[in-house]
């Protein structure tokens, strides 16, 4: 089994200097692919990128995670001297693969990155981003990931600054523990914004963060402006144990319609309430949302959507209503696998339960084209599937009798 090594250096290369390329899987095979260029239509889904990232996924031991800031399993940022702190350690401790993988790789990542790419990749969905990147070497490395793949990223804005960076620990049982440094990166400001980048899309994708909670806001109500629906994530079970009141205002705001949560998320979301629970978490969201997940890992996951009704009422104020009904389903997990990163599964299944609502599926059927799509990424090192993988995922459809998206012409 081959060993990966991180190289020591500053963790924002100048641009002069090369960006660490730890493996080539990350590339673009073809400049033919690029397609950066003019775009016609309005990307269907938009993922909002305040400040673009690339992420370094490694595998370790599980020694090295009681030494670096933060919980183990958890998203939250670091500063610079804390992220080189990070890969010295890395480098130092990193572990091969149990499949004689490439057990280090680079490539554009971030929560709403794997989600977007995903759509794009595997369910042949317009897609666009919205953000900032840096002029360097690692701006450069994330544009071709996502021009590759057909990502429209004219919405981008290039910054004289560093772009991003997150070091992504994948320990032996699959668990990762990601820890990104955005603190001076390059990112969008709300004033930037413009209602051009939203006309004529339908979804605007969101990963919470109080650290860019002013350009979520801002986008968000652009986006409500332009008639587009908003999906939001809930990041990290830190970021919402730090940060609830916030997110409790962005929910109560009414402009969250799509809302996903992973069981350690839920958790923290309803902690000091009297009922806890998968179940109660999606009954609180969806008071908010139009439609609630809550992914329980190899469980599958429990999903809930509110809708409008043919019923009507009367109220005491002798207007007439739509009562709204609520539909509650269970999914179990699809497909057995073995968990070799659970880096993006929650991305991308989020991706596969969006793909369904734009084709118009039922809520169950949302649920498990997500299962089928987040079980495809964790067969494998990083949140970018590979063409097996999507291969294996389309199987799962054919064996569910789910259709397969018009990009596949054979199995």
């Amino acid at each position: 089994m081959r060993q990966g090594r991180i190289t020591e250096q500053h963790p924002f290369p100048t641009k002069t200097q090369k960006a660490p390329i730890m493996g080539a899987e990350f590339l673009p095979k073809s400049s033919e692919n690029d397609l950066s260029g003019d775009y016609q239509a309005a990307p269907v889904i938009l993922g909002l990128l305040p400040a673009a990232l690339v992420d370094h996924i490694a595998r370790v031991d599980l020694s090295i995670l009681s030494r670096i800031p933060g919980e183990p399993g958890g998203s939250f940022p670091v500063a610079a001297e804390e992220l080189k702190d990070i890969l010295k350690e890395v480098n130092t401790h990193i572990s091969s693969s149990p499949n004689d993988l490439s057990p280090v790789k680079t490539i554009a990542g971030g929560s709403v990155t794997n989600t977007i790419r995903g759509l794009a990749a595997g369910f042949g969905i317009s897609c666009g981003v919205i953000g900032a990147y840096g002029d360097d070497e690692q701006g450069a490395l994330f544009l071709k990931n996502m021009s590759f793949y057909g990502v429209n990223i004219s919405r981008l804005r290039a910054k004289d600054v560093h772009t991003g960076q997150c070091v992504c620990l994948v320990d032996p049982m699959g668990n990762r523990t990601m820890r990104p440094c955005i603190s001076t990166a390059a990112k969008i400001q709300a004033c930037e914004l413009k209602r051009e980048d939203f006309k004529g899309s339908k979804w605007l994708v969101v990963r919470y963060s109080i650290y860019n909670l002013e350009v979520i806001n801002a986008a968000i109500q652009i986006a409500k402006q332009e008639g587009l629906l908003i999906s939001l994530d809930l990041a990290s079970f830190e970021m919402v144990r730090k940060f609830k009141k916030p997110l409790l205002e962005l929910l109560e705001s009414g402009n969250i319609d799509l809302c996903f949560a992973n069981e350690d998320e839920a958790a923290e979301l309803l902690s000091g309430e009297q009922v806890v629970g998968p179940e109660a978490a999606v009954d609180v969201l969806g008071k908010y949302c139009q439609w609630a997940v809550v992914t329980l890992g190899p469980n599958g996951c429990i999903a809930r959507h509110k809708k409008e009704a043919n019923t009507k009422f009367v109220s005491d104020t002798n207007q007439t209503h739509n009562m709204p009904t609520n539909i509650v389903v269970k999914v179990p997990a699809i497909g057995h696998t073995i968990a070799v990163d659970a880096t993006g599964a929650g991305d991308l299944f989020a991706g596969g339960f969006l793909y369904g609502l734009v084709k118009g599926m039922s809520l169950e059927e949302c649920c498990m084209v997500g299962s089928c799509s987040g079980g495809s990424v964790i067969r494998s090192l990083g949140g970018e599937v590979s063409p097996e993988n999507w291969q294996w995922m389309y199987k799962q459809f054919k064996t569910k009798g789910l259709p397969t998206p018009t990009i596949v012409t054979h199995l």
